[in-house]
């Protein structure tokens, strides 16, 4: 096992998952340029509704954009597990309480399109750091726009409205749930997903994602 892990090294050498530079023996997952310099997201996010308040590793722009850009959309899904590390070490930092964590569901349509879920597998490599179990609560009920291509919030919020339904309620009733996504903008989506979850039974909904955008932040 040393001996293949050596040759895909050789073959395949770890870059840092924002610049692509090549890391060093005691770097992982990023580089320390990119470690001391990506923009940091000021915690916690308030906006949208019905959850309590979203927790995020860094602002969404320059290198932490293009990267999440390449996780979504240009397949590269082995993103997932750093950036799992990364969201997972600021949720135990801020001590955050939960019972049940899960994840925003992708589409059916979305997930053929790309090959695989992007928020499920960030949302299991974040149980995995954390050591909790990653449950199925939510399902996509059918295909929409997707939100990164509606810029006014209210279209936004009309976009999401009824895509969500409970997937298994008795596992989240009477529960604190914490809601994976990748990344919060103006926080329709993770309104309606908590919405929903509420309804169902939910105690309360705190969220958190790898990536958040500012502007709601400099509205407030």
């Amino acid at each position: 096992m040393k001996l293949f892990d050596w040759l895909l090294e050789l073959l395949y050498p770890p870059k840092c998952i924002f610049c692509g530079k090549l890391l060093s023996k005691n770097e992982s997952d990023l580089c320390k340029e990119c470690r001391h310099s990506l923009p940091e997201a000021n915690n916690p996010i308030k906006r949208g509704e019905f959850f309590e308040c979203c927790y995020s590793s860094y602002y969404y722009e320059e290198f932490v954009a293009d990267s999440v850009k390449r996780y979504k959309f240009h397949g590269m899904q082995q993103y997932a597990e750093a950036y799992g590390r990364l969201l997972a070490m600021l949720l135990l930092r801020e001590k955050l309480r939960f019972d049940v964590l899960t994840w925003v569901p992708t589409s059916d349509t979305r997930i053929k399109s790309r090959g695989y879920d992007q928020t499920r597998l960030l949302a299991e490599a974040v149980a995995r750091e954390m050591n909790v179990e990653c449950v199925r609560c939510l399902k996509k009920t059918f295909h929409n726009t997707a939100q990164s291509t509606i810029r006014d919030y209210s279209a936004r919020k009309a976009n999401v409205l009824g895509v969500f339904a409970e997937h298994d309620a008795v596992r989240f009733e009477g529960k604190r749930v914490l809601l994976i996504d990748d990344v919060i903008t103006s926080g329709a989506t993770l309104s309606e997903c908590s919405r929903v979850l509420l309804t169902a039974g939910a105690d309360s909904v705190v969220c958190a994602t790898f990536a958040a955008t500012r502007e709601k932040e400099k509205k407030q």
